[in-house]
C-alpha cells in the first residue's frame, strides 16, 4: 500500500497487516535512523503495542508525546541513588525505543506522517539523550552539589552530545540553504573518500565507542556502573563512566563531523 495515497483500512487491525503496512523495507532498513536493538527485538515486538495505541484512538503525535515523556522519566530515575535508580533508567530506557518504533507505525497506519511529527521525535531523542548525560553528572556527584565538577562534566557532555547529533540535521539544512535535494543514506553517499578518514572509520567499526551515546546504551551503561559501584561501596565506576563518555564523546564529535566533509553528502551530486 502506498504511504503517499488514502487508502481505508480496517479500525481493527490483525499483527500481521500492521507488519505489512508499518514495517517496510524502507523503513527496517534504513542505515543511519533504525538502531541496532529494532531488529533484535524491537520490531518483533512494537505491532502489538502499536495495535493497542490505534485501538485506543492515539494520534501518532501523542504517541510520540508519551514517548518524550518516557525518555525524560529515563533520565530523571538516574537521579534515584544506587542500583534502583540504574535499573529503573535501563527499564525505561529500553521501552522509549519500543515506543520510539510505535509512532512511526501508527504514523503509517493512519497515513498521518507529517513535519510535526518529525519535530517531536528530534526533541524526544535529543533531549533525552541530553537529560541523561546531565543526570549521569549529578549522579556522579552524589546528588546535587553545585560545587562538584561532575556535574559540569555532565553538562558538557550533553552539549557534546547534542553537537554530534545535530550533525546530520546540519547536512540537511546545508543542501536546503544551497538548493540542493535531499541527500540520501546510502552508504556509498555517507562513506569518506578513500584515505585516512576512511581507514579510520573502518577501524572505528571493531572499537564502536561512537555508539555509545543513544538513551539505551547510556542507561545500560548506567546500570553497569551502578552494580560496580554497589559492588565497592562508592562511585567510582559511575565517575569513570562519566568522564570516558564526555572523552569519546568529543572523539566521535570531531570524527563525525570530518567524515562528512569528507564524503559525499555535501557534494551537488549524491
Amino acid at each position: 500500500m502506498a504511504e503517499n495515497t488514502t487508502t481505508v483500512r480496517p479500525s481493527r487491525p490483525t499483527i500481521a497487516q500492521i507488519r505489512e503496512v508499518c514495517q517496510p523495507e524502507t523503513i527496517t532498513g534504513r542505515r543511519n535512523s533504525e538502531h541496532w536493538v529494532g531488529d533484535l527485538y524491537h520490531r518483533p515486538i512494537s505491532p502489538y503495542i502499536t495495535r493497542i495505541f490505534l485501538r485506543a484512538g492515539f494520534s501518532a503525535n501523542a504517541v510520540t508525546g508519551v514517548m518524550i515523556l518516557i525518555g525524560w522519566a529515563a533520565a530523571a530515575s538516574l537521579l534515584i541513588p544506587g542500583l534502583p535508580g540504574g535499573i529503573l533508567a535501563a527499564v525505561l530506557g529500553q521501552l522509549q525505543m519500543l515506543i520510539d518504533c510505535t509512532d512511526g507505525e501508527v504514523a503509517r497506519w493512519n497515513q498521518s506522517q507529517s513535519p510535526t511529527g518529525v519535530f517531536l521525535d528530534k526533541i524526544a531523542h535529543y533531549s533525552t539523550e541530553a537529560f541523561i548525560a546531565i543526570a549521569l553528572g549529578v549522579r556522579a556527584a552524589g546528588g546535587f552539589d553545585v560545587s562538584s565538577g561532575w556535574i559540569l562534566v555532565g553538562a558538557l557532555l550533553a552539549v557534546v552530545l547534542l553537537l554530534n547529533k545535530s550533525l546530520n540535521d546540519f547536512v540537511h539544512v546545508a543542501r536546503a540553504y544551497a538548493g540542493l535535494p535531499r541527500v540520501s543514506e546510502s552508504a556509498a553517499v555517507s562513506a569518506p573518500q578513500p584515505g585516512l578518514v576512511a581507514t579510520l572509520r573502518r577501524l572505528a567499526r571493531y572499537v564502536p565507542f561512537h555508539k555509545m551515546f543513544h538513551s539505551i546504551e547510556m542507561t545500560l551503561l548506567a546500570l553497569v556502573a551502578a552494580v560496580i559501584d554497589a559492588l565497592l561501596g562508592d562511585l567510582t565506576a559511575t565517575r569513570v563512566l562519566v568522564g570516558a563518555l564526555f572523552v569519546f564523546a568529543i572523539l566521535a564529535t570531531i570524527g563525525h563531523a570530518v567524515a562528512i566533509l569528507s564524503s559525499n553528502r555535501l557534494r551537488a551530486t549524491t
